[in-house]
């Protein structure tokens, strides 16, 4: 009767474990002004920062009203390469809006997302 050695078995499952590193992290968002689901006053300027830089031909956003239809904003990847910046072409009317974003982090990774603010 042949004996079962575990340590072939437990020598590559070790060796795969080390080869396979730690996962890699996606870019989040991590703050946008005006902040999600809050309520500001009329304003020209959207930032949103993530926690990882950016590739700035791959990234950017989008404001769209509560009819569906996207304001007019012209964005910009600050120094910093995690912080992009819209400047619309006039202040929000008062209403709801959401931010539609897409980024592509520097490993490649693309991300998207989307939160809603209100206008008084």
């Amino acid at each position: 009767m042949r004996n079962f050695n575990p340590a072939p078995l437990i020598a590559v499952a070790t060796i795969v474990a080390f080869a396979a590193g730690p996962a890699a992290a996606h870019a989040r968002l991590v703050s946008g002004t005006p902040a999600p689901n809050t309520t500001v006053s009329a304003t020209r300027t959207l930032s949103l920062t993530f926690s990882e830089r950016t590739v700035p031909a791959f990234s950017g956003f989008d404001v769209v009203n509560a009819a569906g239809d996207k304001v007019a904003v012209r964005t910009a990847v600050a120094e910093d390469g995690k912080t992009l910046t819209g400047v619309l072409t006039r202040p929000l009317a008062a209403g709801a809006y959401r931010v539609d974003w897409r980024i592509a982090s520097r490993d490649g990774h693309r991300m998207t997302g989307s939160y809603t603010f209100t206008v008084r």
